[in-house]
Order: structure tokens, then sequence, then C-alpha cells
């Protein structure tokens, strides 16, 4: 008999496009069987440093987030397995004490603003949709949500978002739509999401045939679930052999970075 697997649906885009709002629609439509976690709270812990330094450290970069804590957490959820979930304070920029013990269900829906960055996570993905969303929207739920949640006065969190998350957008996040398998145009209408619900179950009602047959899983987005996700109307914009190049293009730079070859940000050295 085949070990349970979770399905795991990744969903990215820039910040303020509307992941953790997809996801969240996801997660009600799809029911029981669907459970969520967030990159953001795979923040590297910056306690060790003073209040007024943890404030200018650049958020908006690859290089913040915990990739192996992130990576083994998915692993183990893609084995069905029970692990331990960080909790990040977004106020004070730390990693709390405690972590959330947590068991993932048959569908796994992630969200954030680098999924599809780095091979092994990409490797881990049953399905991966990209949010397009236009820069001024973007901004304008920024400006919602950091208002509302943290408690940020509208200046600062236009100054950041210039600063540096646009910039950081253009070079890290926008890229990651050459990796996607559906690129979902910003606002959404509920019929597209509602094509992305079939799309998903159909993902799922794959999976159980294949453990009743007795297939083998192979992971990764295989040729059948791309397939079916290239059949949503006027959500997808791919061209393979563009894609194909730029993404050789974005896999040579990951590597010369992980390499060291890059400059360093300065603004994340301890």
């Amino acid at each position: 008999m085949l070990n349970p697997q979770t399905k795991i649906i990744a969903i990215t885009g820039g910040s303020g496009s509307g992941k953790t709002f997809l996801a969240e629609r996801l997660q009600r439509m799809l029911g029981p069987i669907a459970t969520r976690l967030c990159l953001d709270d795979f923040y590297l812990d910056h306690s060790n440093l003073p209040p007024s330094r943890r404030a200018k450290l650049n958020f908006d970069h690859p290089r913040a987030i915990d990739w192996p804590l992130a990576e083994t957490v998915l692993r183990e959820c893609r084995a069905a397995r029970p692990t331990e979930l960080p909790r990040y304070d977004f106020k004070t920029h730390t990693r709390l004490a405690q972590c959330d013990r947590w068991t993932p269900s048959p569908l796994l829906l992630v969200d954030g603003l680098w999924l599809l960055w780095r091979p092994g996570v990409r490797a881990l993905l049953d399905l991966s949709i990209f949010l397009e969303c236009p820069t001024q929207l973007r901004l304008e739920r920024r400006l919602a949500r950091d208002g509302a949640e943290r408690n940020r006065a509208p200046g600062s969190v236009r100054e950041q978002f210039w600063r540096s998350v646009a910039p950081m957008h253009e070079r890290y996040v926008a890229p990651q739509a050459d990796w996607a398998d559906i690129i979902l145009h910003q606002p959404s209408s509920e019929a597209e999401v509602a094509e992305l619900v079939d799309v998903i179950r159909r993902i799922l009602s794959e999976s159980e045939a294949e453990k009743a047959n007795g297939a083998q899983h192979v992971n990764g987005t295989n040729g059948a679930n791309a397939a079916t996700a290239l059949s949503i109307a006027e959500t997808i914009s791919r061209t393979r052999a563009g894609r194909r190049h730029a993404a050789r293009d974005i896999a040579d730079a990951v590597e010369r970075e992980d390499n060291g070859l890059l400059e360093p940000d300065p603004s994340l050295k301890s």
C-alpha cells in the first residue's frame, strides 16, 4: 500500500497581490480537506539585534527566509507527517519561542513571496499559481493591511514600498511567473476562482485514482496536472520556449547567488 501524501498547492506573487485572500477563499470552498501554511512564518529570527536595527533589515529579499526550516516542514507535510510550525511576530521581527504542533490534511495551500524561487521547494509542489497584480493595487492593499494589522503610518508604508518592496519584486518575485503552472490576473473573478477549485479537485481525484491503481507517485507537477491547469480559460499566459529560456537564466542567477558569486545584500548581514 502506498503511503499517504499531501498535495501541495503554492500561491505566490507580489506583496499585496492577494495571496492570503485567495488561499482563504480556496480553503473555504474546498472544505476540511484543505489546510493553509504561510511562508511569512519562516522569516529568520532577529531577536539578537536591537529593535532599531531590526527595522532597517530588508524583509523583501529571499535571504530573509529560513529556507532549510521551510523546506524541512514542507517535506514533512508532503509525507503527511506531523510537524512543528514556527510562529513569527512582525511587530518585533522575532520568532516566538513556542511552535505550533501541526498535522497536514490531504491538501496543503501554501502562500508566500518566493515559493518558486528555489528548486528544492518547487520539486515539492503539485501545482503552482502566480498572481499577476498591478503595482498600484498592490500598494493600496499594503497600505490597508499594514495600517490595520501592524499599526504603521501610511508615509512609512509608501516609503518602504518604493525603496524596497518594488525593486525586490522586480528582481525576485516577478520572474517566478516563468515557473508557474497558472498565472491568475488580479483582481480575479468568482468564475476564475471556481475553475481553479475544479482544477485542484481533479488533482486530488487523480491522486486517489493513482492510489487505487497502485501507481507510484513522483514529486513535482506532472504532465497531467499541468495539462489540467492549462484548461482554465483566460487565466494562463505561457510561452513555453520563452519561459524555458528565462527559467534557465534565472536558475543560473540563483546558482551564482547560492555560491556567493553575487554581491550579498548588506542589509541582511547580522
